[in-house]
């Protein structure tokens, strides 16, 4: 395993001890992680709107790339292309498939993908995003689904929860549109989700609808799995990695993280919100919530929380194991320059194999 699978809370989570130095990090990689803060400093304001005019401009057309019909060799040989889901509310998906599948393949699992971004931000067409789920299609052997949900605070809780679960539902009715079944066999019945930062909590709370409402009655897609990469929690607490690494850490820090929360959640509404704030009170899990893998960074300030997620579903009795990388800032495998971002996808293509198998024999 690239990361230390399985790891109990008390060796991993909150601390007070200080900070480790920042890990090292190839010039260009710096420079990079400098011009996306920048970015997301200029767009999102003070009074928890987005300037959506120089959004337009820095993400949309700066940032963004058309999918990609063609095959790509530096991939793997991925192709991409955009399905509608609900044009009336700016729903789409795109799809990262193979070029073409070996003879009587076996078909390949489903992976549904929510991107980062704080509920404000970004989009599947967004370069980081796109090259992240190429390489999730060609590593981890899935065809991935990522899913354009409706963005705070012009569309506040529970409107991506709403989506999210919306694009189960159009693929439970009508599978994978503009995939040739004949030439790409996919398993919707192994059917996992995934996503980073406010990504990873939307498949939690997806998830967690999905397993509850539509399951029981869905045709054709089941939930193997779920895989939450470094997933958005809070609290009005500031917990100890919160305030050890704000100002250290790069991505993430308490000021981004507040505009996050008062951009997506209700108005009036504080960070203790069930949809931010998973706890053992407000977590009702449904019993058909399917095993996670949560992947966790070190250098990550959101990861006391994303341990305390951990604890909860150990303590309701669900199916969860840790993917910890010490080193990671929020967002590494965004990066596949990183080391770690290659052994997170080796750690995912495990997790998948298991639990489709387990699933196959069940």
């Amino acid at each position: 395993m690239g990361g230390n699978m399985g790891k109990d809370v008390a060796a991993g989570g909150e601390s007070n001890r200080r900070p480790p130095p920042p890990p090292p990090m190839p010039l260009g990689l710096r420079l990079q992680l400098i011009g996306l803060s920048a970015a997301i400093d200029a767009v999102e304001r003070r009074d928890g709107t987005v300037n959506r005019a120089l959004y337009s401009v820095l993400v949309e057309h700066l940032m963004s790339v058309r999918a990609d019909p063609s095959p790509d060799a530096a991939t793997g040989a991925v192709r991409s292309f955009d399905f509608t889901i609900d044009a009336a509310r700016g729903l789409w998906a795109r799809v990262f498939a193979p070029a073409a599948a070996a003879p009587a393949a076996t078909p390949m699992p489903v992976m549904v993908y929510y991107h980062g971004g704080g509920f404000a931000l970004f989009s599947p067409a967004v370069a980081p995003f796109d090259g992240v789920c190429r390489r999730l299609c060609g590593d981890v052997g899935v065809v991935v689904v990522s899913v354009n949900y409706r963005l705070a605070p012009e569309h506040r809780y529970p409107a991506a929860y709403d989506d999210g679960v919306d694009a189960l539902r159009f693929l439970d009715g009508n599978g994978i549109p503009g995939l040739d079944g004949d030439d790409v066999p996919v398993d919707l019945a192994s059917c996992f989700l995934a996503g980073e930062s406010a990504g990873g909590n939307i498949v939690h709370h997806v998830a967690n609808r999905w397993a509850a409402t539509w399951q029981p009655t869905a045709k054709n897609l089941r939930l193997a799995g779920i895989i939450p990469v470094q997933p958005y929690f809070g609290g009005e607490e500031r917990t100890p990695s919160e305030l050890a690494l704000d100002g250290v850490a790069p991505v993430v820090n308490l000021r981004r993280s507040d505009f996050s929360w008062k951009a997506f959640l209700p108005v009036g509404a504080d960070r203790d919100h069930p949809a931010a704030h998973v706890t053992d009170e407000n977590a009702e899990l449904a019993e058909a919530f399917p095993p996670a893998m949560v992947v966790i960074g070190g250098f990550d300030p959101l990861k006391d929380w994303q341990w305390r997620y951990v604890d909860v579903l150990r303590r309701k009795g669900k199916a969860v194991e840790v993917a910890e990388f010490p080193d990671a800032f929020h967002g590494f495998y965004g990066f596949p320059e990183l080391a770690d971002a290659g052994k997170v996808l080796q750690d995912m293509k495990v997790f998948v194999q298991s639990n489709r198998a387990a699933r196959a024999t069940a």
